[in-house]
């Protein structure tokens, strides 16, 4: 029998029933101790959780980033590595042995790894439209990373230097578009906020056009999208992912996609950016 890897793996969870087994069970090739961290489940997930040995806290939901950083900085993990994903993800095999094999090998060059995300939708894997390849870091050294502080979009910062791995992390973003729709709305509450606040949070990814894959995507959204005008640049943003980066190609699954998270998204975003502008404006005369 292989020996455990010496890595701590942290899943947030709520509902999460129909998702965490397949979370799971592509985790067990790495024998890792896995810790979920939910916030208030009122299926199976729990029970899901501890039923396969995984150390369980319950801890209430204010947003991502303070329950990610919450969960780093409470949970008793010993391990030198810890692996942040959620429960709608999957480890690819190829990323399991991948992540073994260099945790085990101990590059002290590197103190965090990204991982590309493989997106899956309406049971499609998005491979145009700028969707494929798309790196997260995801994998650090314990104590030395931190997600940074944003309502919405956040990311893992690690305070050194990053590698790149080659295995795929899958994320099957929705078995429901109902589901899907709701999470949005909110999500797009969160993004008109994080846009309108005073001041940024204390702990950011910047953005460096010549920096991580990271780097560059925040760098492109400051810098060139949010400089178009409101409201129009929704529409841009569609016809460049979905035409000119060939979104198309993703058939039906890509069309209904890109509307929905490329146009539609982005609009609402906009348009409750509107609305609190304009509420604001009232209020103020």
């Amino acid at each position: 029998m292989s020996h455990p890897t010496p890595l701590a793996v942290i899943i947030l969870t709520l509902n999460e029933e129909a998702n965490l087994p397949e979370c799971l069970s592509s985790l067990r090739e790495l024998r890792a101790q896995v810790y979920v961290v939910d916030s208030g489940s009122t299926d199976l997930t729990v029970q899901i959780a501890r039923d396969q040995e995984c150390h369980v806290v319950e801890h209430p939901f204010e947003n991502y980033a303070a329950q990610r950083n919450w969960a780093l900085d409470h949970l008793s993990i010993q391990t030198p590595w810890v692996l942040c994903i959620d429960a709608d993800e999957r480890l690819t095999p190829e990323l399991a042995r991948e992540i073994r094999s260099v945790i085990t090998q101990d590059d002290a060059r590197y103190d965090g790894y990204m991982v590309c995300r493989r997106t899956v939708f309406m049971g499609r894997w998005l491979r145009f439209g700028g969707q494929y390849p798309a790196y997260h870091l995801r994998l650090f050294r314990a104590g030395m990373g931190r997600c940074e502080d944003r309502l919405y979009d956040q990311h893992f910062v690690v305070d050194g230097r990053v590698g790149k791995m080659n295995g795929d992390l899958i994320d099957v973003l929705t078995d429901s578009l109902t589901k899907w729709t709701e999470r949005h709305n909110r999500w797009a509450s969160l993004e008109a906020d994080e846009l309108l606040r005073s001041h940024a949070g204390s702990f950011q990814l910047l953005p460096n056009l010549r920096g991580s894959p990271m780097e560059r995507r925040r760098y492109l959204r400051a810098n060139v999208y949010y400089k178009l005008p409101i409201l129009i640049r929704p529409f841009i943003l569609w016809f460049f992912d979905y035409v000119l980066r060939l979104g198309f190609l993703d058939r039906t699954p890509g069309l209904i996609f890109h509307t929905l998270q490329r146009f539609w998204f982005r609009f609402l975003i906009d348009a409750k950016i509107y609305e609190r502008r304009r509420n604001r404006t009232r209020v103020g005369g």
